[in-house]
């Protein structure tokens, strides 16, 4: 089974950047469309991000402009730059991929 292992979270202040990183163990990663999620505790996941397969990227409204999808297929991994962040992004981030595997997860902390 394919497995997502993300990476690249952590506390960061405000205004700061961080790359997070989502690598799947298996070939078929490029053919799928790939999401990155956010959840904080007590509310629902939400949709951050979406990338197709040949790369057309989409964000929600709140990190448009200052979030980034990407993926590299050579290397089966996802990306997600994430530039002037701001308190209320703080949040587990998971990866998705299109065939329906979650990644575990990785906290993102920005706070000063």
């Amino acid at each position: 089974q394919v497995q997502l292992v993300e990476s690249g979270g952590g506390l960061v202040q405000p205004g700061g950047s961080l790359r997070l990183s989502c690598a799947a163990s298996g070939s078929i990663f490029s053919i799928y469309v790939m999401y990155w999620y956010r959840q904080v505790p007590g509310k629902q996941r939400e949709l951050v991000a979406t990338i197709t397969s040949d790369g057309s990227p989409d964000y929600a409204d709140s990190v448009k402009g200052r979030f980034t999808i990407s993926r590299d297929n050579a290397k089966n991994t996802l990306y997600l730059q994430m530039n002037s962040l701001k308190p209320e992004d703080t949040a587990v981030y998971y990866c998705k991929a299109g065939w329906g595997t979650w990644g575990q997860g990785t906290q993102v902390t920005v706070s000063s």
